[in-house]
């Protein structure tokens, strides 16, 4: 059975790849971490992934322009971010999963279950 494949977004090196560990030792297949939006749509556009975790903001801006395409297509996002408190993202995205950073990495596993199974 193919393990699905999570976007990670980050543009805080260590954390990404934070990420990208805990991700990958719970099973999944991990696309990043892209430190850019340009070098996370590229990705996007070449592999569709199941499921992105993203920074809310990146070395070159704001996802959120991201978030609305893999939305557009069911693709479920995370937001995990240090800059925006979840009730900030809730407004722009109701029903979204926001994680404050730093968040522990079974919180961000149950979560990437969840939307998974959703």
């Amino acid at each position: 059975m193919r393990q699905p494949t999570i976007l990670v977004a980050e543009d805080e090196s260590m954390i990404g790849w934070d990420l990208r560990d805990t991700v990958e030792e719970a099973g999944y297949t991990v696309e990043g971490p892209f430190v850019d939006i340009s070098s996370a749509m590229l990705s996007y556009q070449k592999h569709k992934p199941d499921l992105a975790i993203l920074d809310v903001q990146l070395s070159d801006g704001n996802v959120f322009p991201l978030a609305e395409q893999l939305m557009a297509e069911n693709i479920p996002v995370i937001f995990h971010s240090g800059n925006y408190q979840p009730d900030e993202v809730h407004k722009r995205f109701p029903g979204s999963t926001s994680l404050s950073k730093p968040c522990p990495p079974a919180e961000i596993i149950q979560s990437v279950r969840q939307a998974l199974a959703d």
